[in-house]
């Protein structure tokens, strides 16, 4: 009897051997596709994250555009009113336009601080990034696509053009 006993828990052992291996391989498996799924998940939480910072830091940095850009008229009138010609004006005009151009001074200080920077452009490559061609004309010794007048300063806030100088370029 103890002999049938053995043979009995044998072939039970064997028959739920494969059950338990089956089992076994598919929780692994499942395993394994769990663990892909929170990589891939964490993955992707960290590039959020970094695109929402990169957008953040994108935003900050250029916060002040919007105050920069109405600065500009008033730097461009201050600037009209300072190339008058003072040779012939009264000594209180000629004071008058003194306060004026160091009031431009000032403008011009905190512009700079705050990383303005007029475009360069006179006699330059005309560069349509940065400049915007309002009047062509032919000018002899010139080559074509330089710069010859600039009508209205370009101006740049930090990496980015925020007004495109208006120019008269040689055709």
């Amino acid at each position: 009897m103890e002999k049938e006993k053995k043979k009995v828990k044998e072939v039970k052992k064997k028959s739920s051997a494969p059950k338990v291996n089956k089992t076994e391989e598919r929780l692994k498996k499942e395993n394994a596709e769990l663990n892909a799924k929170v990589l891939r998940l964490s993955a992707e939480l960290q590039n959020m994250r970094k695109r929402h910072d990169e957008e953040m830091a994108r935003e900050l940095k250029y916060e002040g555009e919007d105050l920069v850009v109405k600065l500009l008229t008033i730097v461009d009138n201050f600037e009209r009113a300072i190339n008058l010609d003072d040779s012939n004006l009264e000594d209180e005009l000629s004071k008058f336009l003194d306060g004026f151009k160091m009031i431009y001074g000032n403008l011009k200080n905190i512009l700079e601080g705050m990383e303005v920077k007029e475009i360069d452009c006179l006699k330059q490559k005309f560069d349509p990034s940065t400049m915007e061609a309002v009047l062509t004309a032919h000018e002899e010794n010139i080559e074509p696509g330089m710069v010859l007048d600039v009508l209205q300063k370009g101006y740049m806030y930090k990496d980015k053009v925020i007004r495109h100088a208006m120019v008269r370029v040689s055709e």
